[in-house]
């Protein structure tokens, strides 16, 4: 047996990792403010907004870890980019209904 790796670390980390943690950032922010306008309570519940602050933290943490998994770090940016597009999507579509508002 060689004690060359048949797999190497690849040349895209970078991408994902810039992926993982600039889109997880903005993702995180997103499911958290989906979670603050459509959780339980509405958008007026007593002490969520601690919650939903403390929620961004591991939301984030692990997107950015799973972002590694992806073949290649255009596809964790495209993937990334399309579920922060869908996230903000249903994040404004949320505020402008009257029974969330």
């Amino acid at each position: 047996m060689s004690g060359k790796s048949k797999n190497p670390i690849r040349a895209d980390w970078w991408s994902k990792t810039l992926a993982g943690c600039i889109l997880g950032w903005t993702l995180a922010l997103a499911v958290a403010g989906i979670f603050a306008w459509a959780g339980p309570g509405g958008a007026d519940a007593p002490n969520k907004t601690q919650f939903v602050m403390w929620m961004i933290a591991p939301v984030w943490m692990l997107v950015f870890s799973l972002s590694y998994l992806f073949r290649s770090g255009a596809r964790a940016l495209l993937w990334l980019g399309a579920a922060n597009a869908l996230a903000y999507a249903l994040l404004f579509s949320l505020r402008g209904v009257p029974a969330f508002s």
